[in-house]
């Protein structure tokens, strides 16, 4: 085999399996295991911590994981590289020092920061941040690779810098290697995410043999920054091309998928199936990055509460309407916001009481904690016998909890201080890439063909849209985002020319009156849409059924559409 860096993933987040990291050190060969613990939700949970003690702010469960396995990585050769420092890389990577050192493990460690900006938050345009911290990229983990470094630790990086960043320690590449540097940051996307990549979360989920555990990814790097996806012989799960383009599509936003180091272009992504559980990605090309970079913001928005009514039989509009009007005659000091949603998940004739009921859910928000605790939680409790008929409420009286919102922000390359502390305590610093370019906005709609083409694939069958096509959805800060794949390069002609951003909007109504940016992917037979302000402001905000996106496309996917007969019979053969 031509040089390779073989690197591997043990997280995918904050409470992913315990077990994994020694798993992967277990199952087979590996040069690195990576993880990812950081997302926008787990930043606010950090930042909650470090308020209560500033010693914490970084992932726990890391250091379980390293006082189960850092010896057999030692033995085995293995470099651990993982984004788990959070919010407080130094105090992690101290702590990682003062961990081998009871286990009396010789092990060098370094860490990656620079990336926290809270101090300069006002200077900076990011007033009233909770945290404000600037994805940095993969330089530094490099600098930490190429000083012998056993253990990396960094703060908010991009999630793919975990991956790429060995990778330019080990092929030598520099700034200008953006085709190297994009085809790694594919890889790094599509394996950070765990098990995603190897049947997880997968639209077509009944057709993978064993998906009781499945095992995590492996990239096998090249030196032009082409890969192989694959997995541990004899793990759960399955890698092909269609698990991996599912990955590809998430969270992502447009052809051009920007990063501190590169912008890679993604619609010249070309997947190949290379072998049982091995997909090849290649011919990926890479631009210079953006002169700004992403800084996630998080901040306390004020304090939630929320209690759900559950409405059974007949008359479940009417019931919904009395108990909304009495819940707000009841409040003697109306919240700031109060969200209802109801759900309609009651049956005909039901045969059971669940398929007799629906729910209706309410959420108080205000800044002022008493608005939204038990003041609010009471009123909904005391009209429970003075209501509708078979009135119950799914939990107790409760106070309010503080909730954060994520706000992106931009600052400048040049801004955050990105640093690395090497194992021998001296520090370096990154400079920002000299090279850059603006990134060019999404085009248009994206639409590549005219509905009237779809009268040429002759008679259609009314079915769900999933009976067809994948589908993969995910959130980023208030937006979110669906991929749809075909698997057939005549499915994804007439996908192209069925799923316009309208059709969306008819399919999915809660997306009416959003923008949307639609954006077709023909080298992976796959549509993108970008949706904005779907989830408000952001996850922990979010009062809707599904406050991640994660089953958006799912959603989609049922959706009852007119689906040509001749790709169905295809699909079935």
């Amino acid at each position: 085999m031509a040089d390779v860096l073989r690197v591997g993933n043990c997280s995918a987040f904050y409470g992913d399996r315990l077990s994994a990291m020694r798993e992967m050190l277990e199952g087979g060969e590996l040069d690195v295991l990576t993880g990812d613990y950081l997302a926008e939700l787990t930043m606010l949970i950090l930042g909650k911590d470090r308020m209560r003690d500033p010693s914490l702010g970084y992932a726990h469960t890391f250091l379980r994981q390293l006082e189960d396995c850092l010896g057999l990585a030692l033995d085995k050769g293995v470099r651990i590289v993982a984004n788990a420092g959070g919010l407080n890389p130094l105090g992690l990577a101290d702590a990682v020092g003062e961990l081998a050192g009871r286990l009396g493990l010789d092990a060098s460690v370094a860490a990656v920061h620079g990336d926290d900006l809270t101090a300069r938050a006002g200077e900076l345009g990011l007033d009233g941040a909770l945290a404000a911290n600037a994805y940095l990229g993969a330089f530094g983990i490099a600098e930490a690779c190429r000083a012998g470094a056993d253990v990396v630790v960094t703060g908010r990086v991009t999630d793919g810098s975990v991956i790429i960043g060995p990778a330019i320690a080990h092929f030598g590449w520099g700034r200008g290697d953006l085709d190297a540097l994009a085809g790694a940051t594919v890889a790094g996307h599509i394996i950070e995410c765990g098990t995603q990549a190897t049947g997880g979360n997968y639209a077509f989920f009944t057709e993978i043999p064993d998906l009781t555990r499945p095992g995590y990814p492996i990239a096998e790097i090249e030196a032009d920054g082409s890969f192989t996806v694959t997995k541990h012989p004899g793990t759960g799960g399955a890698v092909t091309v269609d698990t991996v383009t599912s990955q590809l599509l998430y969270e992502i936003q447009g052809e051009r998928y920007a990063g501190p180091d590169v912008t890679t272009r993604l619609d010249s992504v070309r997947l190949t199936q290379d072998g049982p559980d091995r997909v090849r990605g290649s011919g990926i090309r890479g631009e210079a990055p953006p002169p700004d970079v992403k800084v996630s913001c998080s901040t306390l928005g004020g304090f939630r509460n929320e209690m759900t009514f559950v409405l059974t039989g007949l008359d479940i509009d009417a019931k919904a309407e009395l108990v909304q009007r009495q819940v707000e005659d009841a409040l003697k000091v109306q919240p700031a916001e109060l969200t209802w949603t109801l759900a309609h998940t009651e049956h005909d004739d039901p045969d059971t009481a669940a398929r007799a009921a629906a729910t209706l859910t309410v959420v108080a928000r205000d800044p002022d904690e008493k608005k939204a605790g038990r003041a609010f939680s009471n009123a909904a409790v005391e009209i429970a016998l003075a209501s509708y008929p078979g009135c119950f409420i799914t939990s107790p009286p409760g106070g309010g909890s503080a909730y954060g919102v994520f706000t992106p922000g931009y600052v400048p390359q040049s801004i955050p201080e990105h640093s690395v502390r090497l194992p021998d305590g001296s520090t370096v610093r990154i400079d920002p890439p000299a090279e850059t370019r603006a990134l060019e906005p999404l085009g248009g709609e994206g639409e590549l063909v005219t509905a009237g083409d779809l009268a040429a694939y002759g008679p259609t069958r009314r079915v769900p849209l999933g009976a067809l096509i994948g589908a993969r959805s995910g959130d980023k800060g208030g937006n979110a985002n669906i991929g749809v794949w075909a698997r057939s390069d005549e499915a994804y002609a007439w996908l192209d020319a069925f799923l316009t951003t309208d059709r969306l909007r008819e399919l999915l109504p809660e997306t009416a009156g959003l923008k949307i940016a639609r954006t077709p992917l023909p080298g992976v037979c796959s549509v993108n849409f970008a949706i904005e302000g779907i989830l408000g402001k952001g996850v922990a905000y979010a009062a809707r059924f599904d406050p991640q996106a994660k089953a958006l496309g799912e959603w989609l996917r049922a959706r009852v559409v007119d689906i040509p007969v001749c790709l169905l019979d295809g699909a079935q053969s």
